[in-house]
């Protein structure tokens, strides 16, 4: 259990540090994910991004395995 929570906390300073060159990436915005504003709501369906991260980390699973 110690083991996965400093793994998890490992991770999150990692993200943490690279965050600003992850936002720069083109991820949401794929033609084929859903955008609705009206007035005050706003309402974001990534269909296209989570199809395409999905294909990615299983060719990278797979490879890993």
């Amino acid at each position: 259990m110690q083991q996965a929570i400093i793994i998890l906390g490992i991770s999150l300073v990692v993200i943490g540090l690279i965050w600003p060159f992850i936002r720069k990436l083109p991820f949401g915005q794929f033609p084929g994910d859903l955008i609705f504003q009206s007035g005050n709501l706003f309402f974001y369906v990534p269909i296209v991004t989570c199809i395409f991260m999905s294909v990615v980390l299983t060719a990278l699973f797979n490879f890993f395995r």
